[in-house]
């Protein structure tokens, strides 16, 4: 396997007719990352996976996969990677075995020997014979996880692998997922759900209208936060107007009873002090650091995550 990264694309653009999909995307996923690809629906994150992986067309720009392109080198490209772009589909009046046979035989390379193995991975060999027809969403989804892992993959894509599930199948999910990044399988999880990405993601790249607005380590995102906080005095009008002529200090607002601002550490230690000072008595001083959600909906202008931009994105 070539020391390139697993995903690397420069300048990935498509387009359909006047509307922009993709804009110019670049996007590096290093080896042993579970990399987050986060944004609204019809952002382009499903077209950008769909070019990665040979299935439609860059308009421009190009995509590699461990330093391979997938319109030049074929199913080659593909070799030690799997996964699933808009669901896994499967034969439903075919058991779940069955259907990882057909899939088994198509890769070769011994991968008949390792569907029991993979059934235990996911957690649906007591299900195996039964028709997929019957199968939940969440079982597809894991199925759908167990047909890749029969490529031994060292990439694994995944496409919203927890849309549609129950907050049970969501936990099982993540779970597994976190299971896969352990055993050193490098992990690109297409999402817009917040709290997945937080909870399972090193690095992320944002996508807002076709274009990447972040890309970088999740720590370094979240410590980009200012830090507001919320204080509690014994004399609230007086701890505001005390706050707004000090230096450093921000967006005093006083809510409730409450003055709110912004400010670093030290500021708030000087404040504290000119407060005690001032024989204000402080009652409760808070810190809130924006949240995962709060610079998602800053980057992307607060664009819903409900409505998609356009169909095929």
């Amino acid at each position: 396997m070539s020391d390139a990264p697993p995903v690397a694309t420069r300048g990935l653009v498509k387009r359909y007719g006047e509307i922009v999909a993709v804009d110019g995307v670049d996007l590096t996923v290093e080896r042993g990352d579970v990399f987050g690809y986060l944004g609204p629906n019809g952002a382009g994150k499903t077209t950008s996976l769909r070019m990665l992986l040979g299935l439609i067309r860059p308009t421009a720009g190009d995509a590699r996969l461990f330093g391979r392109d997938p319109l030049v080198d074929g199913a080659k490209a593909l070799q030690g990677v799997a996964g699933f772009v808009e669901g896994p589909r499967f034969y439903p009046y075919l058991s779940g075995r069955k259907n990882l046979e057909l899939l088994a035989d198509y890769d070769g390379d011994g991968a008949r020997s390792r569907i029991d193995e993979v059934l235990e991975v996911v957690e649906l060999r007591d299900r195996a014979k039964d028709r997929v027809g019957g199968y939940s969403h969440g079982m597809r989804q894991r199925l759908g996880i167990a047909s890749a892992l029969l490529r031994r993959p060292q990439l694994l894509l995944l496409d919203e692998p927890t849309t549609g599930l129950d907050p049970a199948g969501m936990r099982d999910m993540r779970d597994l997922v976190r299971r896969l990044a352990g055993e050193g399988i490098t992990i690109l999880l297409s999402s817009h759900l917040l709290n997945e990405v937080e909870e399972l993601c090193n690095r992320v790249a944002i996508i807002r209208k076709g274009r990447i607005v972040y890309e970088g380590g999740l720590g370094d995102l979240l410590a980009t936060a200012t830090t507001g906080y919320r204080l509690r005095t014994t004399e609230p009008e007086r701890t505001r107007t005390l706050l707004l002529a000090q230096r450093g200090i921000a967006g005093v607002t006083l809510t409730d009873g409450e003055v709110r601002f912004s400010a670093d550490e030290d500021t708030v230690a000087r404040t504290a002090i000119t407060l005690g000072q001032a024989r204000i008595g402080i009652t409760a001083l808070v810190p809130e650091t924006a949240s995962l959600e709060e610079l998602f909906l800053g980057l992307t202008g607060g664009e819903s995550s409900d409505h998609d931009r356009v169909a095929v994105a």
